[in-house]
């Protein structure tokens, strides 16, 4: 039988192709799509009790090995970054290397090219700055996942060699010393205009600073989990403490629009959120 003089023979070709497509083992190959209310996926292993709410609903989710990111079309970055701090993804001694590619699952006219930060260093006094940190996957086979382009926002340089860096070796010791993994949420803010990159070619948002919440979830028993909340403005100098930028997870959420953990019982989610007195990070 002649598949061309038979319409219906292609509709059943394509109906198949479509559903090994979808049937894909994707926890291999990772995957993305455009994010709606009616996509949401059904494992998310890096993010505690929920999807944040209030993410674009025409977003990029892609679920990694290694990290989950909404990755946003307007402003070219990723509204929030999951990860995992794990004590055996980064006690080695690997040579990694820093070079930066576009994400293979976004189309290229909603995400950021490594052309696009010709100069910025420069002109804007910005690094590349890693929302998931290289470091804490350089013994994972993935690690240069964290290069993509999604995963990257231009941060300034005192920043992104100061605080933030101080911060995140402190999560990697906390994990070593406890031996509990500890789960990471981040992402940007854009509260004021900034300047934009001045080689890039297509419209974007450079964030004004940047939030950051630790969960250490081991007891099984989110009223006993060890939570810390971390808000950091694009210009903080590069030697400011770590710890005056403490806040509440209640904060990220009023000034970033998100919502976490809101699969939580209100009362245990409440408490969470509004404690920022924690001493487990200090």
């Amino acid at each position: 039988m002649n598949p061309k003089s038979h319409p219906i023979q292609i509709l059943k070709l394509f109906m198949l192709n479509i559903f090994f497509i979808l049937t894909i083992d994707t926890s291999i190959y990772g995957f993305s799509f455009l994010q709606s209310e009616h996509e949401t996926p059904s494992a998310h292993p890096h993010i505690l009790y929920g999807i944040p709410k209030g993410t674009s609903t025409s977003n990029y989710y892609i679920k990694r090995k290694i990290y989950t990111l909404s990755s946003n079309n307007g402003t070219k970055m990723a509204d929030w970054v999951a990860y995992i701090v794990t004590l055996s993804h980064f006690d080695c001694d690997e040579n990694t290397s820093r070079y930066w590619v576009a994400d293979p699952e976004i189309d290229p006219e909603h995400t950021l090219e490594p052309g696009d930060y010709e100069n910025a260093n420069k002109i804007l006094f910005t690094d590349r700055g890693h929302q998931a940190p290289l470091a804490s996957f350089k013994c994972t086979e993935y690690w240069k996942e964290t290069n993509y382009l999604s995963n990257i926002t231009p941060q300034k340089s005192d920043l992104n060699q100061g605080s933030w860096k101080k911060l995140e070796i402190l999560v990697r010791s906390k994990a070593e010393s406890s031996g509990n993994d500890i789960y990471v949420i981040t992402g940007p803010l854009f509260e004021r205009d900034m300047l934009v990159l001045p080689e890039a070619d297509e419209p974007h948002q450079i964030p004004s600073g940047y939030w950051k919440i630790l969960v250490d979830a081991s007891t099984g028993n989110p009223q006993s989990w060890k939570i810390a909340a971390f808000i950091f403005d694009q210009d903080t100098e590069k030697n400011s403490k770590v710890l005056s930028h403490k806040v509440t997870v209640d904060e990220i959420e009023e000034r970033s629009g998100l919502d976490f953990f809101h699969a939580l019982d209100d009362l245990t989610e409440n408490k969470l959120e509004s404690n920022k007195d924690s001493v487990w990070i200090n």
